[in-house]
């Protein structure tokens, strides 16, 4: 059983808005941090954003500030992306994936990121 799950994404236009889920473990959830991630083909993979699981810090690359919003809801387990006036570049694969650890688990943080979601595609085309 996948201990990640990314849905929502989709084909929308320029300016329009998408919302990611990434559904996680309770444990995963309550002790980690969640980061997004994207790769568009032929490019490397980029941190979009992460939020921490123990004290609610944020981080979001400077491609996405001010249009993408990163959040939780503790009654479902689950982290989401709002993603807002999308742009043509933004068009790439979505991955959530978990940073525990003492150092690990606020953002920004230290180690590496396990387990990975299975990704969602995201196009923003006219």
């Amino acid at each position: 059983q996948s201990q990640l799950v990314e849905s929502g994404g989709g084909l929308v236009q320029p300016g329009e808005s998408l919302r990611l889920s990434c559904a996680a473990s309770r444990f995963i959830f309550e002790q980690y941090a969640i980061g997004w991630f994207r790769q568009a083909p032929g490019k490397e993979r980029e941190e979009v954003s992460c939020i921490s699981g123990i004290d609610g810090s944020t981080t979001y690359a400077d491609s996405v500030k001010g249009r993408f919003t990163v959040s939780r809801d503790s009654a479902k387990n689950t982290v989401y992306l709002q993603m807002n006036s999308l742009k043509p570049e933004d068009t790439a694969v979505y991955y959530c994936a978990a940073r525990g650890g003492y150092s690990g688990s606020k953002c920004p943080g230290r180690g590496g990121f396990d387990p990975w979601g299975q990704g969602t595609q995201v196009t923003v085309s006219s």
